[in-house]
């Protein structure tokens, strides 16, 4: 029981930072498409809306269960990018909150990689393309 719940608990947790991170997307979708062009990428305002849609296909996931593996890797290259592409390594000398901010980025892929072996455990809607890892 104590595994399920942990389980659970951790899909919350991972559904909200997504969630949230969502609707601060959906908030100000312009202050968005302004960071996401300051950092040197085309086409701003559609990648913002493409990832807001992105961390609420996610946050359904991982509080659903459905495609948890598949949500939980998708989730972890895309934190990886975000590390690289907002507070990566050309950002230190700037700010070195900058440095932590990017290994934040792996820690939280930790969870996400151990997510993914572990599966969404119970009270989860168990649809997957890739199975169990």
């Amino acid at each position: 029981m104590a595994r399920a719940t942990a389980i659970i608990v951790a899909r919350i947790i991972f559904s909200f930072i997504f969630f949230m991170a969502a609707g601060f997307k959906f908030a100000d979708i312009g202050a968005t498409a302004g960071y996401i062009a300051a950092a040197g990428f085309p086409m701003a305002t559609f990648l913002a809306w493409v990832a807001a849609f992105f961390e609420i296909a996610l946050a359904l996931a991982f509080i659903t269960g459905a495609f948890f593996t598949e949500a939980s890797l998708l989730a972890g290259i895309y934190v990886i990018f975000l590390a690289f592409a907002f507070h990566g390594p050309s950002h230190w000398q700037q700010n070195q909150a900058e440095f932590g901010f990017f290994v934040d980025h792996f820690t939280f892929l930790a969870g996400l990689l151990f997510a993914a072996v572990h599966g969404p455990e119970k009270w989860a809607l168990r649809h997957s393309l890739l199975g169990e890892l």
